[in-house]
């Protein structure tokens, strides 16, 4: 404990201390939050203030160190990511053709407006499942599930949590879908109305669900077995999301009928209540069942608007081909910033404390060159996920093309187009990963709780226009072989 002069004197609480000219205070105080290029201290200063605190005094408690961050290697990150993300990838491929099969159902071709719901619940996992799982990432990695008592606590208010979002995120998309289905033709059908609703919020609630408890597991066994669970977790989310979500868009939007839609809507808008109770008995839960409805809708209304573009395209016979690569791009895209995304949040969370300052001094943008360029940490696995972009979707397009799926020839200007896409769709994505957990953290906001639902929505917007834009230009160059896979 440092002894400072002006403790010898009596002071008020809300007095500060007044030095004199020959007092000053031997103390150093040392700031170890990230800044916005994720830099940190050097491990040799923070070793010597340790080495200093431990050689006083200690009669004061100090406060408690965090855990020391993760070694990895570009190696070890691209080993560790590389299984989930061809893992996700393949799932992104099988729910591309289920989408490319029932989009000639009846249900999709006489209630066209189901293709705007489709963005929308297939981003669920991104706003839910996958901020569900960055919450987790971190909360495991700074030792906040080692006790049985606080993990079953942390599960079952999450459950709970992403049940009640859920919910409220599937009703809202159905109206969404319907204004936006509605406001160009200016026809409304209450039947179709009730028959998204219903779709909408079963598809989003049993998804929610099933993807909810595979990710606890994921989680629990990635820290049993000393894997980062930020590398794993989220791209495991998508492998079986899309093909679930889509699948069970389709089957239940074919089998529900004008009787059962009103009662399946009201049955889970009852549940509600109770997994409200459950998620506030959780503190983390509870700040996040409250604050956390922003990032969630608005990504929601984000990833409708590139519903509406797939329901403009897939429609028109021209651009048929969209139906299978759509859930490909939109789904790599949003993978790999979501990895990036929880890990530098749990970068920040393992080297600074969250506050919140009420006047955050202005800081510096990230360039481009700090954010892929860096020696840091968060700019070795940027590389490492763009790196992954071209050969995994190389792999995907073939597994595409040895189905025969979709109805274009992957010609080699296709290729070039659809790989041109790809490849800035990430480029801005993890540009704006680095940029928006940063900033949200000086903030005060949990970026676990906020951005990936911004990122995914977007991911999903820039997909789906890039991918319009290419069909569109490959249309106009020549390209109009849509008969392939029919």
């Amino acid at each position: 404990v440092v002894t400072l002069p002006w403790l010898q004197r009596p002071l008020n609480t809300f007095q500060k201390p007044i030095y004199h000219e020959n007092e000053r205070p031997d103390m150093v105080v040392l700031d170890c939050r990230a800044n916005a290029k994720g830099q940190r201290e050097e491990d040799a200063l923070l070793e010597n203030t340790s080495q200093s605190n431990e050689s006083d005094n200690t009669s004061m408690d100090q406060s408690p160190v965090p855990p020391a961050p993760l070694k990895e290697t570009s190696f070890s990150i691209g080993l560790q990511v590389l299984f989930p993300f061809l893992l996700a990838g393949f799932g992104t491929v099988a729910a591309g053709m289920v989408l490319d099969i029932v989009q000639h159902w009846t249900v999709f071709t006489e209630v066209t407006e189901v293709f705007i719901l489709v963005p929308a619940l297939l981003g669920l996992k991104g706003n839910l499942e996958m901020t569900l799982a960055s919450r987790l990432s971190t909360a495991a990695n700074i030792g906040q599930m080692d006790t049985a008592k606080d993990m079953w606590k942390m599960i079952m208010g999450n459950l709970a949590l992403i049940q009640v979002q859920a919910t409220v995120v599937g009703f809202l998309a159905s109206i969404a879908a319907v204004i936006f289905g509605w406001i160009p033709e200016g026809n409304f059908k209450m039947g179709h109305a009730v028959l998204l609703c219903a779709s909408s919020v079963a598809t989003a609630f049993i998804a929610s669900l099933l993807l909810g408890l595979i990710m606890i597991g994921v989680i629990i066994a990635s820290r049993k077995v000393g894997i980062n669970p930020d590398n794993v977790a989220t791209p495991i989310a998508a492998s079986l999301g899309d093909l679930i979500t889509l699948a069970l868009l389709a089957g239940i939007s074919t089998e529900f009928n004008d009787y059962a839609n009103p009662m399946v809507c009201a049955f889970f808008v009852a549940l509600t209540p109770i997994w409200v109770l459950i998620a506030r008995r959780t503190p983390s839960t509870r700040e996040v069942l409250y604050s956390g409805w922003e990032p969630v809708i608005i990504a929601m209304a984000i990833s409708s608007v590139g519903g509406l573009i797939l329901d403009k395209t897939v429609s028109n016979p021209n651009f048929a081909g969209m139906a299978v690569f759509t859930p490909v791009i939109n789904g790599v895209g949003g993978n790999l910033v979501a990895v990036q995304a929880s890990r530098i949040s749990t970068y920040l969370h393992m080297n600074a404390l969250p506050i919140a300052e009420p006047n955050p001094a202005p800081r510096k943008c990230p360039t481009p060159w700090s954010t892929f360029f860096g020696s840091g940490v968060n700019a070795r696995s940027a590389r490492v996920l763009f790196l992954l972009v071209a050969p995994g979707h190389l792999v995907f397009l073939y597994t595409i093309n040895s189905m025969q799926g979709g109805h274009t020839t992957l010609t080699s200007v296709f290729i070039a187009f659809y790989l041109a896409a790809a490849l800035l769709q990430v480029v801005i994505l993890l540009y704006l990963a680095d940029w928006m957990v940063n900033w949200m953290w000086h903030r005060g906001m949990d970026p676990d709780n906020f951005s990936i639902p911004y990122l995914t929505a977007l991911g999903d917007l820039l997909g789906t226009g890039f991918l319009a834009l290419c069909f569109h230009i490959l249309w106009l160059i020549g390209d109009r072989d849509t008969d392939v896979g029919d």
